[in-house]
């Protein structure tokens, strides 16, 4: 069987998921990962079991073996870790999201075609059996008509001015982080809005603690969007049509329990668990796009991952939030 070597660019918690998951494919290898020190490079590669390991993201870059990298950085690298990856001739998998801003995301995505490289956003919710089911769903006119989703992603995560998620220069804040999950939810359901009211409280580090907005609809839909990193509370999905709903249980984004429930009927709960830790689905997603010689995925198209990005940006300019890297912009 023809294996696809993999190499994985950072060592922090989202690169042991896609490590896992690489390693739990038959037709995959992880051949290599590169980091910002040769310690941390070594200790990830010897609990993950990869051979090959770099004290830099320009000498995993440049290994002749690697077929696919895999970015696990913190967004606002992103950027110029993909420009390195597409210019060393590899395909690529990037943590969503893509970039910070719409712009930056175009450049990457002219970039890949230019090369004649795969590259995809790790929108790893949009493969779980959970959402697919839910599209089936509304693909068959379970619930009519849709008129309204509803999507929160709230933690309360203790203020730290070091930490990632309050850090400016990192991209950091609850938009990036968490609100494009309700975002690709909404997207993936109804579409580009025609209007967007959208309102965020930015902290004492100048990122967005809390940030709401109703995305509006010619149709006459509407979509209620929440993401903080400051308020605890459910975080759950509702999709209301003209005829039922569906809930997607806590956590929306990588729900295991649906509910489905059509107006007069009884509520119908299922459970579907996702294999492994779910980020499975997505490598396999790139190994057969890679077989098929495609450029980019079906199920995750840069011109959606293009199209949320531009409405996020729309987002933050209501807000008057720009990040360091955009203020010369």
């Amino acid at each position: 069987m023809e294996k696809f070597r993999w190499g994985v660019l950072a060592t922090g918690w989202i690169a042991d998921q896609l490590a896992a998951a690489i390693n739990s494919q038959p037709d995959a290898v992880c051949l290599a990962v590169g980091s910002r020190s040769q310690d941390s490079a070594d200790a990830f590669g010897e609990k993950w079991g990869i051979p090959r390991r770099y004290p830099t993201y320009e000498a995993l870059a440049a290994d002749p073996d690697v077929d696919v990298i895999y970015i696990a950085t913190p967004h606002n690298l992103h950027y110029e870790n993909m420009k390195l990856c597409l210019n060393a001739g590899k395909h690529v998998l990037c943590e969503k999201p893509l970039t910070v801003n719409a712009a930056q995301a175009q450049e990457c995505m002219e970039l890949a075609r230019e090369k004649g490289l795969f590259l995809m956003e790790a929108m790893w919710m949009k493969f779980i059996p959970a959402i697919r089911q839910m599209m089936k769903w509304l693909g068959n006119g379970r619930i009519g008509t849709v008129q309204l989703v509803q999507a929160n992603f709230a933690f309360n995560i203790p203020f730290n001015p070091h930490s990632r998620l309050y850090d400016p220069a990192l991209a950091g804040g609850a938009l990036l982080d968490m609100g494009i999950y309700p975002a690709t939810l909404v997207h993936l359901v109804l579409g580009k809005p025609d209007r967007i009211l959208s309102a965020a409280h930015l902290g004492e580090t100048g990122v967005d603690e809390l940030n709401t907005a109703i995305w509006q609809y010619q149709s006459g839909a509407q979509a209620v969007l929440l993401s903080t990193q400051r308020l605890e509370r459910p975080c759950e999905a509702f999709i209301t049509g003209s005829q039922g709903y569906i809930k997607l249980h806590h956590m929306f984004w990588h729900a295991q329990t649906l509910t489905v429930q059509q107006v007069g009927g009884k509520p119908e709960v299922i459970q579907l668990p996702y294999e492994g830790n779910g980020y499975g689905y997505q490598v396999r997603e790139v190994h057969d796009c890679l077989r098929a010689g495609k450029l980019e995925s079906a199920v995750v198209p840069h011109v959606d991952t293009l199209e949320i990005m531009t409405l996020l940006d729309e987002m933050r300019g209501q807000w008057g939030l720009k990040y360091p890297e955009e203020q010369a912009i």
